[in-house]
């Protein structure tokens, strides 16, 4: 099953095992492009590399971060994080435990769009 709209490459940079426990893993989103809501079952980072994405936590407003955030994501809280409609990011994603991503609802293009917009007038 996919979830996401667009273009992405994920690349798995280290698994958790039995002496490290914890995932980091690389991801790249081209512009305009969507990722389902999600949740993990331990704390996530992300660590902005390079461009410019989207960040939205259930409840919340979504923001945008940029190269050299820091985003800190409780465990359990269903979020979603990708580009944003001009700029390609890339991120590492930082995470504990041998669990599997817990999938949500699918984020659809036309919430995406809204969230674009939305920002677009803030900024």
């Amino acid at each position: 099953d996919t979830h996401y709209i667009g273009e992405a490459w994920l690349s798995s940079l280290l698994q958790a095992d039995a002496e490290m426990n914890y995932n980091i893993s690389k991801a790249t989103f081209k512009a305009n492009s969507t990722l389902d809501w999600h949740k993990h079952t331990t704390p996530q980072v992300l660590i902005v590399l390079e461009g410019k994405g989207y960040y939205q936590e259930r409840g919340k407003e979504p923001i945008v971060m940029q190269k050299g955030d820091v985003i800190k994501c409780n465990k359990d809280v269903e979020h979603w994080h990708t580009s944003t409609k001009e700029s390609d990011v890339t991120y590492l994603a930082i995470y504990g435990g041998t669990q599997p991503t817990i999938w949500g609802d699918k984020l659809t293009q036309e919430y995406y769009n809204s969230v674009a917009q939305k920002l677009k007038l803030k900024n």
